[in-house]
């Protein structure tokens, strides 16, 4: 009897599961494998060209500056964008998880770019961020001259990177609100009888309680900046110069503006396996810090 209610149980385990993994196969393994498979040949639709190449196309990135200097932008764009996000996301939770007349006005102001469609967020703030906007307006009561925000080498990518964290902030930011509350009350109440001040008990109890969801938010939110193309696309192409060229944005040049579809697919591998190393950094590296973890 028993046999027969295990082999019902993982007959239903399986048919629970068989989607996720189908679609996972289908629609990520599958098209991963041609992606390698055209990264190793030299392939040009519009000259009908399709020749392999081997390795060639990897070893030309390994010399390619532009590869180079777009990896350094990528890994800038990523490293202000966690820590931005994650920082204010945090912030703006610890403030939510206080009771205050407004609160919930308070979360839905932040929470609604999240679902905003992203061109139509990232082209509202085309016109903010433009040399006579609306921002450089504001400063301007107050006399103050502001930077052509997209057109300034200096200020490019640090704009594109505020566009994005105010975009995305507020979905981070409800994921932490609700590890907050699943903080024990009664472990900060013994804190605080034991006299720890609220800052004692923010760093000693109440991080570390929540230290799994912020593992998961990191690593979210690295993967997805790594993925960026969107407010690259509308508002800077790339540039001035090359100073938003990310790798993705790169890719996308190679492929349907250059035509070079071989190459771009050998970016695409690059890309992937520089996620893969974030998100095995990232999950290595969970037992030293992260609650629960042995």
């Amino acid at each position: 009897m028993r046999s027969r209610a295990a082999r019902i149980d993982a007959v239903w385990g399986v048919a629970m599961a068989a989607p996720a993994v189908l679609g996972v196969t289908v629609l990520g393994l599958v098209p991963f494998g041609f992606v390698i498979w055209y990264s190793l040949h030299d392939w040009a639709p519009l000259a009908g060209r399709f020749t392999w190449v081997g390795g060639a196309n990897f070893v030309r990135l390994l010399n390619d500056d532009v590869m180079w200097g777009s990896l350094l932008t990528t890994l800038q764009f990523t490293g202000m964008l966690v820590v931005i996000n994650i920082g204010l996301a945090l912030v703006l939770a610890l403030l939510l998880n206080q009771r205050f007349r407004g609160a919930v006005a308070f979360r839905a102001f932040f929470f609604s770019p999240v679902v905003v469609s992203s061109v139509a967020w990232v082209l509202i703030w085309s016109y903010l961020v433009a040399a006579n906007g609306g921002i450089n307006g504001v400063l301007a009561t107050w006399g103050i001259e502001g930077p052509n925000w997209l057109r300034d080498p200096q200020w490019a990518l640090l704009t594109v990177v505020v566009i994005q964290v105010f975009k995305g902030v507020g979905m981070n930011m409800v994921l932490f609100l609700a590890a907050l509350q699943g903080v024990p009350a009664e472990l900060k109440e013994a804190a605080r009888v034991d006299g720890a001040s609220p800052a004692r008990s923010l760093v000693s109890i109440t991080l570390p309680m929540i230290t799994p969801t912020i593992l998961m938010v990191i690593m979210i939110t690295t993967i997805g900046s790594l993925d960026v193309f969107v407010p690259i696309q509308v508002l800077t192409q790339g540039g001035p110069g090359r100073s938003t060229t990310v790798i993705s944005y790169l890719l996308y040049q190679t492929a349907f503006l250059q035509q070079r579809f071989g190459y771009a697919s050998a970016i695409g591998v690059i890309l992937f396996l520089v996620s893969l190393l974030f998100a095995a950094l990232q999950w290595g590296s969970r037992k030293r810090w992260v609650h629960d973890e042995v």
